[in-house]
């Protein structure tokens, strides 16, 4: 995720960032300028007094209005997504740190201690890793003893149910009143649906055939728009209609990149960060 001031308007608008979605679709605004140009000098070289293209301006008028509806809902639905992922991730936080620190809390040896914060730090790790569809051995930011063989399949639920495994052991031993041992099941509870709402994000992908729609609509609309702004602004058009495409294309593009907020792209959620806050809170509530 990226960090910036938003305060600084200057360095927004002269910096020229790789996350510019100018830079992800400049040859789309290539091909858009060539097909306008082509699509202008047709029409002022054959058609010059076609007098049914003087009134598509109202009608492009109210097609750019159901465009920007469209976007509109495109872009608010891919934020919801974004921003529920980022509530999920923060109660996995605070579901960590509570978990910790009523464990930690406990009258148990300095090595139960160590393998309960190690699995709350793996836990965090391993959904992350899970999200991303690769395995918490190949993270190298992770510190924690990577050996067991055992953590195959679906991560995430191998270390949550040893966790548990680790409570009841305690609690068969008499050293967890019955009282915290319900509270640590409401944390460990809380850390699984937290994975459930992440999952279920990951998962369900916006409509193909809505995504379908909005991307042929907006072609259209761009690549016929010369026809009804020649008569007005002649060869100019064809750069108006780049512009159009780069506005809308550009607010789909976003709209992608943040529908799916736990990969690695710049603008996706600082899963990184959040996995080492947790690593270096369990640790410093362990007194590891």
């Amino acid at each position: 995720m990226i960090n910036y001031n938003p305060k600084n308007w200057l360095s927004f608008i002269f910096s020229f960032h790789k996350s510019d979605t100018a830079r992800m679709m400049w040859k789309e605004l290539i091909y858009i300028s060539i097909l306008s140009i082509m699509i202008a000098y047709v029409e002022i070289k054959f058609f010059p007094e076609a007098s049914f293209l003087k009134n598509l301006t109202t009608v492009y008028s109210l097609l750019g209005f159901v465009i920007s509806l469209l976007l509109v809902f495109r872009t608010n639905t891919a934020y919801d997504r974004w921003w529920e992922g980022r509530k999920a991730w923060g109660s996995i936080v605070n579901d960590s740190r509570s978990l910790s620190a009523k464990l930690s809390a406990l009258k148990l040896e300095k090595e139960v201690k160590h393998k309960f914060s190690s699995l709350i730090i793996l836990y965090a790790f391993s959904i992350k890793n899970h999200l991303r569809n690769k395995l918490i051995q190949d993270d190298a930011d992770c510190t924690i003893d990577l050996s067991r063989s055992h953590l195959t399949g679906h991560q995430p639920l191998r270390v949550q149910q040893e966790l548990r495994a680790a409570i009841e052991e305690i609690r068969n031993n008499n050293q967890m009143s019955p009282e915290c041992w319900l509270a640590t099941q409401r944390d460990l509870d809380g850390l699984v649906a937290s994975l459930g709402i992440c999952e279920r994000i990951k998962n369900t992908p916006i409509p193909f055939s809505y995504s379908l729609f909005i991307k042929k609509f907006i072609f259209i609309y761009v690549v016929t728009m010369p026809l009804a702004f020649v008569p007005l602004f002649g060869y100019l058009s064809a750069f108006i209609s780049t512009f159009v495409f780069y506005a809308l294309v550009s607010m789909e593009l976003l709209a992608e990149e943040i529908e799916d907020p736990f990969g690695g792209d710049e603008n996706d959620l600082p899963t990184d960060q959040i996995c080492l806050t947790i690593q270096n809170n369990s640790q410093q509530i362990f007194g590891a």
